[in-house]
């Protein structure tokens, strides 16, 4: 199929989604870009806006509904991963099974038409916008960051110094499991910039 591309992004998408969560410790789920600014969500909010979010817009856009209720009963990290990571498994399934006709069509993007491919690309950049956010509350929380595309500066430096990708974890169920963040090996020795 020409847009199994999609598809498969969405499956990276899913892993990189609730890797991001686990580099997180419990105790940050309230934890604010500033402490005393209520409009910077936490990592409870952002969970929660991933979840709630995601399934609005597969059951409206896409006609996709694969659960009553996208939040976990126990609003804990554990809980939201292994919620979003179900709910996200079928919707995959969902999507796996959709010809490419399916995908060319146009569906009501909020109140404008748009095909879903267009809507899928928004939902792949709205989920990367987010996880972008949550990064950069890992690093103000003084939290070691993992690859989720290429290096990062706790991985070894940047990609411009061949410092390697470091995965947190192998794969979904390694997440799941809860196994231990492989190790890092910090920012190396040359500055972390691109600048020569």
């Amino acid at each position: 199929m020409r847009y199994q591309f999609l598809v498969d992004t969405y499956a990276s998408e899913i892993t990189k989604t609730i890797s991001v969560w686990g580099m997180f410790r419990d105790a940050d789920l309230a934890a604010r870009p500033h402490p005393s600014d209520s409009r910077g969500r936490n990592l409870l909010g952002h969970m929660v806006h991933q979840c709630i979010s995601e399934d609005l817009w597969f059951k409206r856009m896409f006609g996709i509904a694969v659960v009553e209720n996208p939040l976990p009963s126990a609003e804990t990290r554990a809980g939201f991963i292994a919620a979003y990571a179900g709910a996200a498994a079928q919707r995959l399934a969902a999507l796996n099974t959709k010809p490419e006709a399916w995908w060319e069509e146009e569906t009501a993007f909020f109140d404008v038409p748009r095909s879903r491919l267009w809507i899928m690309t928004r939902r792949l950049n709205h989920s990367a916008h987010h996880r972008g956010q949550q990064t950069t509350l890992l690093r103000m929380l003084s939290q070691p960051l993992h690859s989720t595309y290429g290096p990062t500066a706790d991985t070894g430096g940047l990609m411009v110094n061949q410092a390697p990708t470091i995965y947190a974890w192998p794969d979904q169920a390694a997440i799941m499991r809860g196994d231990d963040k492989a190790p890092l090996p910090g920012p190396g020795v040359k500055p972390c910039t691109e600048r020569p």
